[in-house]
């Protein structure tokens, strides 16, 4: 067993996990059931929307879900900035992904209410709850590794990666079901089930933790609380005084949510960047690193802005334009699509881990900068692939294509999360300075959120454009992305300063 006086490490000859220090045990399987509860509800949030279950305008409803579903993404990851504030300055990353799993399993149970009130303020709860756990058990991951090298720190990354995709792999086949073909909100409930599971795991297995998380690295003086708690007050008294004049103005519309969302997804970050490069904290030879961080966050945004739409305009397509009947006539539900890409990462996360491991001996591992080029590539392709998927759609008889445009599609698309989100995770503990890594972690999160900020705006490009120009568009995009980046390999390495 791993000794409570240690980081998390095994002890000689002590129980380990796959190789890995016995704590990455708890982690794994609290994040495997905190993703069943994510992507169940996820999996079915857009088809929820679409089904017109809520009040609403009615019009337009397909391009009204797939902002609504981003800004909702959005605020989700948005949150994993202050979540990574309470842990590094409050309470410590054990508390806080603690509090944060009985926040989001309430949350789910919330939304198992069957009423338009209570639907939102699910989501609210979950968003919430996701801010404090999603930054800080990714960053606890990272402690376990403390010392080691990088290449088994991006190995155990990776084995984490798998938990969420184990999760994400059952969710929609469990909840999806549940929620299409029997009732909505028990399949939301199902979903709270599988959080409170994993809330139950992680009080049980926090033993094998050692002394990862449980102390605030930079805790914050008395004062610095007060000011906080002043700012948080002010700016949401600002928020909640808006909506109200706006709603009883009579012009409130989702449309004006949205295009908050999207400009807070790029004031955020670069407020959270300029209060780091501000700090006193922060030493003179981090600020490289930390400037090498901003291109690849730049970078993640687009990847993550292009890649989640396959829970709102994929998810659409595969709804309305893919034909789902199987042997007996049975038309499976949309919702199953969403487990695709699991089963590629379960598939494939043993085989990218083992790959960097043996590259890194013959030392031939592609450089972060490379890998992340390579992501963009990829991206752009599975874009490429969709548009000529719509294009089979528009020429069709039936207006269908098969499935394996989609199973294409996302093949690709998990490819290049292979070579960018494991690799990420780990660069954001290997680039941030001590005091800054729940923080850096938040960012790493914050990219999707300010990716599917954006999303609130360019999916609604869809229906104007039509499959195929849309689909292309950003795939020439995402590729020119990608050439430029691997072409600026070279500085950027020196910017991050031996770290690979």
């Amino acid at each position: 067993m791993a000794s409570s006086t240690t980081k998390g490490e095994a002890a000689p000859g002590g129980t380990t996990f796959f190789g890995h220090p016995r704590g990455m045990a708890t982690l794994f399987m609290t994040e495997m059931w905190e993703r069943f509860s994510w992507y169940g509800m996820r999996a079915i949030l857009v088809l929820y929307l679409i089904a017109g279950v809520l009040d609403g305008p009615l019009e337009d409803r397909e391009a009204l879900a797939a902002a609504i579903y981003g800004v909702y993404n959005a605020v989700v990851y948005m949150t994993s900035m202050p979540g990574g504030w309470v842990a590094d300055r409050l309470w410590g990353a054990r508390r806080a992904v603690l509090v944060g799993g009985i926040v989001i399993a309430s949350g789910h149970y919330v939304l198992a209410i069957p009423h338009d009130a209570t639907f939102f303020l699910g989501l609210a709860l979950i968003a919430v709850g996701t801010g404090l756990l999603k930054p800080n058990i990714s960053a606890m991951v990272g402690g376990l590794y403390e010392g080691r090298s990088g290449a088994r720190r991006d190995a155990g990354f990776t084995l984490f990666y798998m938990a969420i995709n184990i999760g994400a792999l059952a969710a929609p086949l469990v909840v999806g079901t549940l929620g299409q073909k029997v009732d909505w909100h028990l399949g939301f409930g199902v979903a709270g089930v599988g959080m409170t599971l994993a809330v139950v795991q992680y009080v049980f297995g926090a033993r094998h933790l050692g002394t990862v998380g449980l102390h605030p690295a930079n805790p914050a003086s008395p004062e610095e609380k007060r000011r906080v708690l002043r700012r948080v007050l002010l700016w949401s008294g600002v928020a909640v005084g808006a909506l109200v004049a706006d709603v009883a103005l009579g012009t409130f519309t989702v449309e004006h949510v949205v295009n908050v969302l999207a400009v807070l997804g790029i004031v955020l970050p670069v407020g959270y960047f300029w209060t780091i490069f501000r700090s006193p904290r922060l030493a003179t030879a981090d600020r490289p690193k930390i400037v090498a961080f901003v291109w690849f966050f730049v970078t993640a945004v687009l990847f993550w802005m292009i890649y989640d739409q396959s829970g709102s305009l994929l998810t659409i397509f595969a709804d309305q334009k893919t034909d789902r009947t199987i042997a007996g006539g049975w038309e499976f539900p949309a919702s199953w699509f969403q487990s695709v890409n699991p089963v590629y990462v379960i598939i494939l996360a043993p085989v990218f881990a083992a790959l960097w491991v043996r590259l890194a001996q013959r030392e031939r591992e592609p450089s972060a900068p490379v890998k992340f080029g390579l992501a963009m590539l990829l991206i752009g392709g599975s874009f490429g692939l969709m548009g000529l998927a719509g294009a089979a759609a528009a020429g069709s008889e039936t207006g269908r294509v098969t499935v394996f445009w989609l199973l294409g599609v996302y093949l690709v698309q998990t490819l290049g999360e292979m070579c960018l989100s494991p690799v990420g995770l780990s660069l954001s503990t290997k680039l941030a300075p001590r005091e800054f890594v729940s923080q850096i972690m938040g960012l790493w999160f914050l990219a999707t959120a300010t990716g599917n900020a954006l999303n609130g705006w360019v999916t609604r490009l869809n229906e104007p454009l039509g499959d195929t120009l849309y689909y292309t568009m950003w795939a020439v995009v995402a590729v020119a992305a990608g050439l430029a980046f691997m072409a600026g390999a070279r500085r950027l390495r020196t910017l991050m300063g031996g770290v690979d």
